[in-house]
């Protein structure tokens, strides 16, 4: 089980945040974050909505109930001139499991080379 405050940390350090920078953004004292990540006690609603948009996640994904990071509104982004996110999995979706695991070690494929050069 993901615990919310492990994530919020981790959120933070991959901003390069501090607790204390954190704080500032969120108008409140250090200790608040210091208390949040360690669990001590959890951020309101509006807190965890406020971390939300600022990491860009979702609020399931701040709170432990899903490993995918993106807010919806992503799947409305553009990949190329003709293709959105959505356009993508949904034909992703379509295939049969030995075509997406084609598609996948494809991608895989193109990732490695593409950090090569």
């Amino acid at each position: 089980m993901v615990r919310v405050g492990k994530t919020i940390a981790n959120l933070r350090e991959e901003k390069k945040l501090t607790q204390k920078m954190l704080a500032k953004i969120l108008n409140m004292s250090p200790s608040n974050i210091s208390n949040y990540e360690n669990e001590t006690y959890w951020p309101n609603l509006d807190t965890i909505s406020k971390l939300a948009d600022l990491f860009n996640v979702t609020t399931d994904y701040l709170l432990g109930r899903t490993d995918y990071r993106c807010p919806p509104e992503t799947l409305e982004n553009y990949i190329t001139s003709d293709y959105t996110v959505h356009d993508i999995v949904n034909t992703l979706l379509t295939l049969d499991e030995g075509s997406r695991d084609a598609v996948a070690k494809y991608v895989n494929f193109l990732k490695q080379n593409q950090s090569k050069t």
